[in-house]
């Protein structure tokens, strides 16, 4: 390895290498606590200066994020949040945390990463290592950030170091944190695989390298897209078993008692989070660009997107059974996150629920412990905060509809307040008449 890389890896090695990390949400928030922990300078940087204000003011912006090590940080001068992106300089490690969303088209839309790398580059300097986190089509490191870093006069591999290790958190998963999911990395060289290696070998139990940052890049859409399909595959089941009469969740927690061969996935209400419902159109895109039309991934984010629609019609059809239309019905949506236990909205299928509810006339609440009011978002424009329920509240109104079931719920006290329930997350056994499968 040349002399940059050398100083760069003792410098890593050694704990006094700077961490600066741009966007400070779900994936880079909790990376920025796990470098503190091994004694790590950070710098954090995000174009939201609230989230900068929270963090020096000792305040969490996500619930399941505990910030209070930032105290001590702050106060020793190894923790600062900015949105000052001439303070790059400082950083010896620059890691891109921020969204891959797709556009009205369903297209990859790579303006947070491009806009994130414009900022960074006036700043570059000889010795920084570059690691992309956000996920993103096989190609783009190589691509679209290779080359505009190379146009600083910078050659990567010599001067700066390049690599792509995708983010992989399960937020308020208890069974596995930041350091210990595993984390695979690839290079654009040798020398940038190999220090990308040693940079996250400090804060993650294992690294897992791979050839190259393209390789780095499928790895992370191949694990998205397989679940996608798979629940596109237990969705379209679920109606299937419905037809039938029968219970889905009893036979998905059947299938699972064999120990070989079978993965249990859960089908809901529709598809939520950053990743899942997004990453497969990712590779779909890219594929044309190979003359290769993925129709086996484009059939399964059909059939998740159509979950809520499916729902609804189950919601119409159980209201029609107790002599009532949709229109004018009172409709109390339990749940807005996108999972459980969570307050993470990004592409919540709650959502599309409540404004094809609205659209349909029905008067709507929700009530969720985690979500007080409705965020602003993208794509989604609701003015609604969450409503407290008992068993007055509850009995109010003609439908209750299950589309995140919190553990916070006292789905005891629901049940038998409840004049109907339509229940997609299989909460309850259902019986045709007060609760209806969906």
């Amino acid at each position: 390895m040349n002399e940059c890389g050398g100083k760069l890896g003792s410098k890593i090695e050694s704990r006094e290498a700077v961490i600066g990390i741009i966007g400070l949400g779900y994936v880079g928030l909790p990376l920025a606590l796990r470098f503190l922990e091994e004694r790590f300078p950070v710098i954090g940087f995000d174009i939201d200066s609230r989230k900068a204000d929270c963090l020096l003011g000792g305040k969490s912006y996500i619930e399941h994020i505990d910030i209070s090590p930032l105290a001590d940080a702050i106060a020793k001068r190894r923790f600062d949040a900015t949105t000052d992106f001439s303070r790059i300089a400082e950083a010896d490690a620059i890691i891109l945390c921020v969204p891959t969303p797709l556009n009205k088209n369903r297209e990859p839309d790579l303006s947070y990463v491009m806009n994130s790398v414009e900022s960074v580059l006036p700043y570059l300097r000889a010795g920084q290592l570059i690691s992309l986190e956000s996920t993103t089509y096989p190609g783009t490191t190589s691509e679209e950030l290779l080359p505009r870093i190379e146009e600083t006069g910078l050659k990567v591999g010599q001067d700066v170091f390049l690599v792509y290790s995708p983010e992989r958190e399960d937020p308020a998963n208890p069974n596995f944190t930041t350091r210990t999911i595993p984390k695979v990395c690839g290079g654009v060289t040798d020398a940038c695989n190999e220090l990308g290696k040693l940079l996250y070998e400090q804060v993650i139990d294992q690294v897992v390298p791979v050839s190259s940052t393209s390789a780095a890049e499928m790895v992370k859409i191949l694990e998205n897209t397989y679940r996608a399909v798979n629940i596109a595959l237990v969705n379209e089941l679920k109606v299937v078993a419905n037809r039938m009469d029968l219970d889905i969740f009893e036979i998905i927690r059947a299938a699972a008692t064999k120990p070989f061969g079978y993965t249990a996935f859960y089908p809901g209400p529709g598809l939520g989070g950053h990743c899942i419902p997004i990453d497969p159109f990712y590779l779909t895109w890219k594929a044309r660009e190979y003359g290769i039309n993925t129709r086996f991934i484009e059939l399964a984010g059909e059939v998740n997107t159509s979950m809520p629609d499916y729902v609804i019609s189950k919601v119409m059809d159980a209201l029609n059974t107790h002599g009532k239309s949709l229109q004018g019905s009172r409709v109390l949506v339990l749940g807005l996150s996108y999972k459980k236990n969570v307050d993470d909205m990004r592409e919540s299928p709650s959502v599309v629920l409540i404004e094809k509810l609205l659209e349909k006339g029905a008067e709507i609440a929700y009530s969720d412990p985690h979500v007080p009011t409705i965020p602003t978002m993208r794509k989604h424009q609701l003015d609604f905060s969450s409503i407290e329920i008992d068993r007055d509240v509850v009995s109010q109104y003609d439908c209750v509809l299950i589309s995140t079931d919190h553990d916070r719920f006292d789905w005891d006290m629901i049940r038998e307040s409840a004049a109907l329930i339509v229940d997609p997350r299989g909460v309850y056994q259902a019986d045709g008449v007060k609760i209806w499968r969906a």
